[in-house]
């Protein structure tokens, strides 16, 4: 997001008296990772230069005065009381609830809200409007709590009061992004490491499906029970075991014909994908970016054809980006069932590249796809 402080003060002025603190926190690509991160697994996000900004006056009356730019809409929150209201403010609400819970008292507030993160492209505009008021409202609490904190409370106002049972990836890199490096994360330990990227090299350029299937909530909570079921099962060989991440590749080659068909192959990604995030990781250390790319197009294959969360549109935009030159890996990105592929492109390709896919998905489906060329960005903070 290009615009300054003074921009996002003018319009916070438009609505509110008072001269307003100026947050952001940005929306996230993951590059490989797909999946793990509610199994206790690896993951491998970048943050986007797409950010969800809060500019904020505190007020004395226990209540949360919300505009929201985008959905050209006011909505308030009594502090009082802090009802789910079904709507975009919850994830608000959710932080201010969550942020009361440890113990801070939070002030009333005029908020004024703009975003530029790509709304159900699964680019995690959600953990970016949770990490950008969570910082926020923490600060004109006048509380301190740990980076480390703030992700997992965006992660339980999510999960508890929101009602969406995500994993912690999208609040930990939108809290702990940073410029030129993508995010390598431990989900159970919350272990991380910034690994470069060679942008003189390579592009991410992010391809919008523009659609969006409504299978996305209750699939995703499926899986999750599927995966569940897969490690109660493996437990009868393997009673150490406390989640997917635990099983090695080999080891679930042994007994993997002792589960149900379904829940094999859910269990085989997860442990799959593990095993190729980690050795993403070993390759861009090693410089070896077209490895890289095959990882990303092993994830993909995975993630259509054990996970099941792929669909025809991404599938088929993932299909025309690997016959494009200088593409090194493509797959689709995010929960599923439509939203964004990633892409792995050699600079001096990247136009030729953003055309040729934009014109041959729309001649496919009748729809103008969005492109997005993204660098890896900075993670929350006040302007």
């Amino acid at each position: 997001m290009d615009k300054n402080k003074k921009y996002f003060i003018k319009k916070f002025e438009q609505h509110f008296n008072g001269s307003p603190r100026v947050f952001q926190a940005p929306g996230r690509v993951n590059l490989i990772g797909e999946h793990t991160d509610y199994n206790d697994g690896f993951v491998f996000p970048m943050a986007i230069d797409f950010y969800t900004t809060i500019a904020i006056v505190p007020t004395d009356d226990r209540k949360l005065y919300i505009h929201s730019e985008n959905m050209d809409e006011l909505i308030a929150v009594d502090l009082n009381t802090n009802k789910k209201q079904s709507a975009w403010s919850d994830y608000i609400a959710g932080m201010a609830h969550v942020l009361e819970g440890e113990g801070l008292k939070i002030p009333g507030a005029s908020i004024y809200v703009e975003s530029d993160v790509p709304v159900g492209a699964g680019l995690s505009s959600s953990a970016a409007l949770e990490i950008s008021s969570g910082l926020a409202l923490l600060k004109i609490a006048r509380g301190k709590i740990q980076n480390r904190e703030l992700a997992l409370l965006g992660q339980k106002a999510e999960n508890q009061f929101v009602g969406m049972n995500c994993g912690i990836m999208d609040q930990y890199i939108s809290v702990f992004g940073k410029a030129d490096h993508a995010l390598f994360l431990d989900c159970r330990s919350l272990e991380y490491q910034h690994v470069p990227l060679p942008s003189d090299k390579v592009n991410i350029v992010i391809c919008n499906t523009m659609v969006q299937h409504e299978l996305g909530t209750s699939e995703y909570n499926k899986r999750r029970s599927e995966c569940e079921k897969g490690v109660e099962l493996l437990q009868s060989d393997y009673p150490g075991i406390k989640a997917l991440r635990d099983v090695s590749e080999e080891q679930f080659t042994k007994v993997q014909s002792k589960l149900p068909e379904i829940v094999r192959k859910r269990c085989r990604h997860v442990i799959t994908e593990n095993e190729r995030t980690q050795k993403s990781i070993q390759a861009l250390q090693d410089g070896n970016l077209p490895k890289f790319g095959t990882l990303m197009n092993g994830s993909h294959n995975s993630l259509r054809d054990d996970y099941e969360v792929s669909c025809k549109e991404l599938d088929l935009m993932v299909d025309i980006a690997r016959k494009q030159e200088g593409v090194l890996g493509a797959r689709m990105t995010g929960g599923g069932f439509g939203g964004c592929t990633v892409n792995l492109v050699q600079n001096e390709s990247v136009d030729d590249f953003v055309d040729n896919i934009a014109s041959e998905y729309e001649k496919e489906t009748d729809i103008k796809p969005k492109i997005y060329i993204s660098v890896p960005s900075s993670g929350a903070h006040e302007l």
